[in-house]
C-alpha cells in the first residue's frame, strides 16, 4: 500500500525528512531539513558528521520535495539535494515559494559557500523546480501515479502549511497527513490551524509534546514585565530569535505593548491617543515566578516611560528582508492584524525599530552597547545561537552584569543557547558564573538568563491532543516525531488514552 520512511526529526527536532513511498516505488519527500546541535555530531567521536547533514539515503523513486515551511531545520538540506542529482518539483504554498529562495541563499552562504556563482547557479535550479500552491487546493504529485496533496494552514510561520496526502491506488483510499510544524492558536499575525476532516495516518512533531504554554495575554505580559525588570540593571536585553516568524511575531507584540503604554499615559496626562512617541537617534548619544524561568537580578517593575524612547534593533539583514515579505503578504495576516493596519498602526514597522544592515554598523552597535550599556531590545538571529551575529553580542555582553538574555523558542541539546540556558542562572542564584563555548572561546555568563516558554511559534501538549480530538474520523495510526525522548513519550501516552484502538509509535 504505502510506506513511511524518515531520514531526519527522529533523534531530535531538527533535520526533518520524511519518505511517502508507494507500492509502485515512486515516493515523495516531505521537507529535507538540516541538523543542528547535538543532532549534527557523530555519537561516537562528537565531531560533526557532514554525511548525516547531507543525503544519506537513496533518491531512487523520489518524484517531488513538499516543503511544509522554510525554517532551516525543514528546508536547509535542500542545496545538497539539488546537488545528489534530484530534479523533480518543489511543492510549496505560495508565501513558503516566496520565502524559500532567501533562507537557501543564506544557507548557503553561512554553512557551504560565498561563491556567487554557485550561489546564482543553486537559486536558478532551486526556482525552476518551485511550484507555488494555494492553500486548501488539491494538487496531483508529478510522477506518483495515484498520489495528490494539500496544504492547510498550520499557523506556525507565515506560510507554514501541514500536508494532506490522498492516496487513490489503496483499497480503500487512504487519507496520510504530515503536521510539520504546527503553530499555537492566536499566536501574533497568523490564523490558528484547523485540524483536517479526516486522517487514516498521521506524522505528527512532538516538540512541545510535554508541556502547556500559557495564553497570548499571559505571555504577552510576561514580556513586558520580564523587559521592564531587565532595564532596571541598565543594560541591553539579547533576544536570539529566527529571522523568519519569531522576528516578526515579536516586533508585533512590541509594538502592541508600546502602543497600551502610550495610549495609558496619554490618558492620565488627559490627551488623545497618538502612535508611539519617535526614538531618539541610534547611536548619536555620549557616553555618559513562576512565570518565567531565569536568572534575573531586579524588581518586577520599571516607570513606563522607558518604553516611550526604548530602541528596538533588529541586526539582520535577512530578518529586514523577511519583515518585508511579511509586510508585502500581509493579505495572509489573520483578522486582528489588518485591524491594526487599518487603524493607521504599523507592526512590523514603527518608530522604535531600527535596523542594523552592513557588517561595521554590526560591529560599531555590539561595541556602542558594551561600553555604554545603554538600554536596549536586540534582536538578531541564530535562534538557537549557534550561529550569526547574535554570538558577537553574546561574546561582548554576556560577561556584563547589566545584561539580560531572554530566550524566547525551543533550545536543541548541545546548540550554545541551551547551554546558556542551563549554565547562565548559575550566577543569579549565588554561585560562581557558568559559561557557555562560542566560535571556540570561552564566555563567562553574568548576564541575567531568562525563558519565557509561552512564546513559542509550536503547538503544546493541548494543541497537539487537540488537533487530533477535532478530526471527525480519527487516525488508525499515529507516528510520533519532532521532539526530545520525553515529549514523544508523554504525548505517546496521552494519545494511546485518547484513542485506545489506535497505534501509536514513536518515530
Amino acid at each position: 500500500m504505502f510506506e513511511i520512511m524518515h531520514h531526519g526529526a527522529v533523534d531530535g527536532v531538527t533535520g526533518s525528512c520524511h519518505e511517502l513511498r508507494l507500492a509502485s516505488g515512486d515516493s515523495v519527500l516531505v521537507d529535507c531539513g538540516l541538523f543542528q546541535g547535538a543532532e549534527s555530531l557523530d555519537r561516537e567521536t562528537g565531531n560533526e558528521d557532514f554525511n548525516r547533514k547531507q543525503i544519506d539515503f537513496s533518491l531512487d523513486g523520489v518524484r517531488a520535495l513538499v516543503v511544509t515551511h522554510c525554517h532551516i531545520d525543514h528546508v536547509g538540506r535542500i542545496p545538497f539535494l539539488l546537488a545528489a542529482g534530484f530534479d523533480g518539483p518543489i511543492y510549496a504554498t505560495e508565501a513558503t515559494a516566496h520565502l524559500l529562495p532567501l533562507v537557501i541563499e543564506d544557507a548557503i552562504k553561512v554553512g557551504i559557500s560565498r561563491d556567487e556563482r554557485l550561489i546564482r547557479s543553486v537559486l536558478a535550479k532551486l526556482r525552476s523546480l518551485l511550484v507555488a500552491v494555494p492553500y486548501k487546493q488539491w494538487f496531483a504529485v508529478a510522477g506518483v501515479a495515484g498520489l495528490r496533496g494539500k496544504f492547510q494552514c498550520a499557523g506556525h510561520i507565515l506560510g507554514s502549511a501541514y500536508v494532506e496526502f490522498d492516496v487513490a491506488l489503496a483499497k480503500p483510499s487512504q487519507r496520510v497527513v504530515f503536521s510539520g510544524d504546527l503553530g499555537a492558536p492566536y499566536s501574533p499575525l497568523l490564523p490558528a490551524p484547523k485540524a483536517p476532516y479526516r486522517a487514516d495516518t498521521l506524522v505528527i512533531e512532538s516538540t512541545y509534546g510535554d508541556r502547556v504554554h500559557e495564553s497570548r495575554r499571559q505571555r504577552r505580559a510576561q514580556l513586558q514585565r520580564v523587559i521592564e525588570a531587565c532595564f532596571e540593571n541598565g543594560g541591553s536585553v539579547l533576544i536570539p530569535a529566527f529571522s523568519i516568524g519569531r522576528t516578526q511575531e515579536l516586533l508585533y507584540e512590541l509594538e502592541e505593548i508600546i502602543h497600551r503604554v502610550e495610549r495609558d499615559l496619554a490618558r492620565k496626562a488627559g490627551r488623545g491617543v497618538g502612535l508611539p512617541a519617535q526614538s531618539q537617534a541610534w547611536p548619536a548619544l555620549t557616553e555618559g515566578g513562576s512565570d518565567f524561568v531565569g536568572g534575573g537580578h531586579a524588581p518586577d517593575r520599571v516607570s513606563n516611560n522607558v518604553w516611550e524612547h526604548l530602541d528596538i534593533i533588529v541586526d539582520s539583514p535577512l530578518a529586514a528582508e523577511f519583515t518585508a515579505s511579511y509586510r508585502a503578504l500581509k493579505h495572509l495576516w489573520d483578522a486582528e492584524a489588518r485591524r491594526k493596519v487599518k487603524a493607521g498602526r504599523h507592526p512590523l514597522a514603527f518608530d522604535q525599530v531600527l535596523t542594523i544592515n552592513s557588517h561595521a554598523e554590526h560591529l560599531q552597535t555590539v561595541e556602542y552597547l558594551r561600553k555604554t550599556g545603554r538600554p536596549a531590545i536586540v534582536i538578531a538571529a541564530s535562534g538557537m545561537c549557534a550561529g550569526g551575529r547574535i554570538q558577537n553580542y553574546l561574546k561582548a555582553l554576556l560577561p556584563d552584569e547589566r545584561t539580560d538574555v531572554l530566550f524566547v523558542g525551543y533550545q536543541a541539546r548541545g546548540t550554545p543557547g541551551r547551554d546558556i540556558q542551563t549554565y547562565g542562572p548559575r550566577f543569579s542564584q549565588g554561585r560562581s558564573p557558568g559559561y557557555v563555548v562560542l566560535d571556540g572561546e570561552r564566555v563567562d555568563i553574568k548576564a541575567g538568563v531568562y525563558t519565557l516558554g509561552g512564546y513559542s511559534a509550536h503547538a503544546d501538549q493541548k494543541d497537539l491532543l487537540n488537533f487530533v480530538k477535532r478530526m471527525r474520523h480519527k487516525p488508525k495510526h499515529i507516528r510520533i516525531v519532532h521532539g526530545d525522548d520525553a515529549a514523544k513519550r508523554e504525548l505517546q501516552r496521552l494519545y494511546r488514552e485518547l484513542l485506545p484502538e489506535t497505534e501509536v509509535v514513536i518515530g
